[in-house]
């Protein structure tokens, strides 16, 4: 079964689907299914050049990944926003040598969580969003 916004990733070809209508049925690609993708949560150095951080400037809530390297090779692949009730949803693609930064267009009353994804090491999600969690992947 799957659950709203979770991402897929299939290991053949590389695609990423995220889940946006919950189902019984497996998502299947290049002939096997494909692996869901869990959220990293990490406060080691490698964590702290992956977590999403929300910073206010000049009053307004932007969204980045300070310390990351945005190269051909490796790099920050997009930045995703979701309010609490998955009700919501903001998403910024990136190529290298951009910055690692988008607006957060949600209402400043409502709680989100953010993830990013880098194209080596995967999906990682904010420390906000660890705390609202279960423990198990479930966004």
């Amino acid at each position: 079964m799957t659950v709203k916004l979770q991402i897929y990733k299939c290991e053949i070809c590389g695609n990423l689907v995220q889940v946006f209508q919950e189902g019984d049925g497996n998502l299947v690609c290049c002939g096997q299914e494909m692996k869901l993708m869990g959220i990293q949560y990490d406060t080691t150095e490698i964590g702290e050049k992956h977590t999403p951080k929300v910073e206010i400037k000049e009053g307004k809530k932007f969204v980045n990944v300070i310390g990351h390297p945005m190269t051909k090779e490796h790099y920050i692949q997009f930045i995703e926003t979701f309010t609490i009730d998955k009700k919501e949803l903001h998403l910024k693609f990136f190529n290298p040598d951009e910055i690692p930064e988008m607006k957060a267009f949600i209402n400043d009353s409502d709680d989100f969580n953010s993830i990013e994804y880098c194209n080596i090491h995967h999906l990682w999600g904010d420390n906000i969003m660890l705390e609202n969690e279960k423990g198990d992947y479930s966004i």
